[in-house]
């Protein structure tokens, strides 16, 4: 892969921390600040919304800058965020710096993606899932690490650390990332075009799916710590390590969903959100075995993240097919924050509302069911349409 595509990488590998290791860290946040667990989720989601509501606003202010500078504008977001989440002395101060480093991610991984398709012709979909696997790798080895930071030290030091990582981003993409990808333009909008596209059928089918999709995944892990605390009876020290298995499931289904989309995309997406809806429930009606949730953490994980980068890459061929590709493609990204702030805030309902720490992933099953249906739907609609030409 290009070198630009590896700068990518790593701010991925940032974001992907910054995303993920709040499941570890809400007991320490909760704790930290004298709130209950449901309470602390709003970390979680506040981020979410501020990307899926903030990330086109971003890319059509950014239409006429230059790619790699929005790309370096965006990363200073991401520094500042992380640096006031990591002094913050309150929790509302904790709250402003997660939607600070939000207006970084939507825009910066759609951003990314037009570049890495455009550095990488006739591997698209494997140069999406490369990028991507900054996110797989910040959960197989970041968030286990930071939550061993938050149980060690304390969950501040995790954010400064995160900091460092945005400032070493920020200059591999300075050096890596050509300027002339788009010469004069990062991203031409046509607005109104680019707007159009939100009337297709298929491209907001194929939106739907990435809600509800990563919605199930994000309902299960955000709650993952008290499942495998008060649930399941571990000691709060092996969250960091289930966290790791969570990662390796990751990097396994990302590397694989990158690999197998590319030759048959939608029977993958299919079969991984059907299989993520067994293993959420199997995780849910067993939740007290050990053994179980290490399984259907793996599990989660694998068939989970294996539907993303075909989410992705589904998404954007629809838009481009319907005219208009640039927006959705970070539009497309705040929507799998829709479904991280949607799988967070029922996670949090079904919990304040006495179902149990393990209740979060039977919703989750049924959100996977539900993006199921709708890639039935799309996948059968496309080859209806296509005995019509």
């Amino acid at each position: 892969m290009p070198l630009a595509i590896w700068a990518l990488a790593i701010m991925t590998f940032g974001i992907g921390i910054t995303e993920f290791s709040i499941s570890g860290l809400l007991p320490f946040i909760a704790h930290d600040f004298s709130i209950s667990i449901d309470g602390a989720g709003y970390a979680a989601t506040v981020y979410a919304l501020g990307v899926f509501l903030f990330t086109p606003i971003i890319v059509i202010l950014g239409g006429r800058v230059p790619q790699k500078k929005m790309l370096i504008i965006l990363i200073g977001f991401f520094v500042v965020g992380n640096l006031v989440t990591a002094w913050s002395p309150y929790f509302w101060i904790t709250l402003v710096g997660r939607f600070i480093t939000s207006l970084t991610h939507g825009a910066f991984i759609g951003i990314g993606s037009l570049i890495a398709v455009e550095l990488c012709k006739g591997k698209e979909t494997s140069a999406i899932a490369f990028m991507f696997s900054g996110l797989t790798l910040a959960t197989l080895i970041g968030t286990p690490l930071v939550t061993y930071l938050g149980y060690q030290v304390s969950w501040h030091s995790v954010f400064y650390m995160i900091t460092l990582i945005g400032i070493i981003a920020l200059m591999a993409v300075i050096k890596f990332v050509p300027n002339d990808i788009h010469p004069d333009k990062a991203i031409e909008l046509n607005i109104r075009q680019e707007l159009a596209v939100f009337k297709d059928m298929d491209v907001l089918i194929a939106m739907g799916i990435t809600v509800l999709g990563p919605g199930a995944f994000f309902t299960s892990i955000t709650y993952i710590a008290p499942v495998v605390t008060k649930v399941a009876g571990f000691h709060e020290s092996a969250v960091a390590w289930i966290l790791f298995v969570f990662g390796l499931g990751l990097c396994i289904g990302n590397l694989l969903g990158g690999k197998l989309a590319n030759k048959s995309l939608m029977p993958l997406l299919l079969s991984s959100l059907i299989l993520q809806a067994f293993a959420l429930f199997i995780l849910y009606f067993m939740a007290y075995s050990k053994i179980i949730v290490i399984l259907c953490v793996f599990f989660i994980a694998a068939f989970g993240f294996a539907t993303v980068s075909p989410i992705q890459h589904l998404v954007m061929t629809k838009a481009k097919e319907a005219g208009a590709a640039n927006l959705i493609a970070s539009f497309n990204i705040g929507l799998f924050n829709l479904g991280n702030a949607l799988g967070a805030w029922i996670g949090g309902l079904v919990i304040m509302h006495n179902f149990g720490y393990a209740s979060p992933n039977f919703a989750g099953g049924l959100l996977s069911i539900a993006a199921f249906a709708l890639a039935l739907f799309s996948y059968l609609r496309s080859i209806r349409l296509e005995s019509t030409l």
